[in-house]
């Protein structure tokens, strides 16, 4: 939790400091709509999870966890490229050195972290697996 909030606050400071993002009440709102999505979608993986992965015995379980992986990530992927399209300009300023930052720039970094967090998930149970 701490990371997660933490990184919340650092983008809602950037946000604050960007000449272009502080007077827009969506880029302002960007970071914590990202946030509030991820939220929405794990929701939605829950009530998914059991349509894709059904668990009748123990070995299911494993199963489903990497299933809740699987679903996550490709339910988020469109969302963040949709909110960063919609929140963001198509170029704005993040202050000098870094005046030319397109709104993908933003996507692109989030996807990132969300493909690179699924493959971190299937190498963790590759290597902690009991087989």
């Amino acid at each position: 939790f701490g990371s997660f909030a933490e990184s919340t606050c650092a983008a809602l400071v950037l946000v604050a400091a960007s000449p272009d993002l502080k007077d827009s009440w969506a880029g302002q709102m960007y970071p914590m709509l990202i946030s509030s999505a991820g939220i929405v979608v794990g929701l939605v993986t829950l009530l998914t999870q059991g349509i894709f992965y059904k668990v009748k015995d123990m070995p299911d379980v494993e199963k489903a966890l990497k299933g809740i992986l699987v679903i996550s990530t490709v339910l988020m992927t469109p969302v963040v490229i949709y909110l960063s399209k919609w929140c963001l300009p198509e170029v704005f300023s993040m202050g000098p050195g870094y005046e030319h930052v397109k709104w993908w720039y933003c996507a692109v970094s989030i996807m990132l972290g969300l493909w690179s967090g699924l493959i971190i998930g299937y190498v963790t149970e590759y290597y902690t697996s009991h087989r």
